[in-house]
């Protein structure tokens, strides 16, 4: 008896970020960059560990503790078991949120024609 794939959706909206950070293993220590942030998780490119390891990540003081969920050559996903909810690495994240939600700016609107294209075809 098999039940039908029910999608599963995500607890938290994924925000593009570019965080310098330190990930520290059981043996190792490495360089990576956080490039995709919500509270329950991250992707962190140019470091990998294997799945299903601790590790521990380093951002301005902040110790964050994740579980690798995945991992290729040069990235893996990690969740956090505790939800960021405080501290440096959730300010950056509170700022990339607000920094997204910022409309771009109207630069040159009054020497635009009104026709279309460049030439103001109609």
């Amino acid at each position: 008896m098999t039940s039908p794939h029910t999608p599963i959706t995500r607890a938290h909206k994924r925000t593009p970020v570019a965080i310098e950070v330190i990930v520290n293993g059981v043996l190792n220590q490495i360089e990576g960059r956080i490039c995709d942030l919500s509270e329950g998780g991250a992707r962190i490119d140019g470091a990998s560990m294997p799945a299903r390891s601790r590790c521990e990540i380093h951002y301005a003081g902040q110790v964050v503790y994740a579980i690798v969920m995945w991992s290729e050559f040069d990235r893996m996903g990690v969740r956090f078991p505790y939800e960021l909810s405080h501290g440096p690495l959730f300010n950056a994240l509170e700022r990339a949120r607000g920094a997204a939600s910022a409309h771009p700016a109207q630069i040159f609107l009054s020497n635009r024609s009104p026709g279309f294209g460049r030439r103001g075809l109609s």
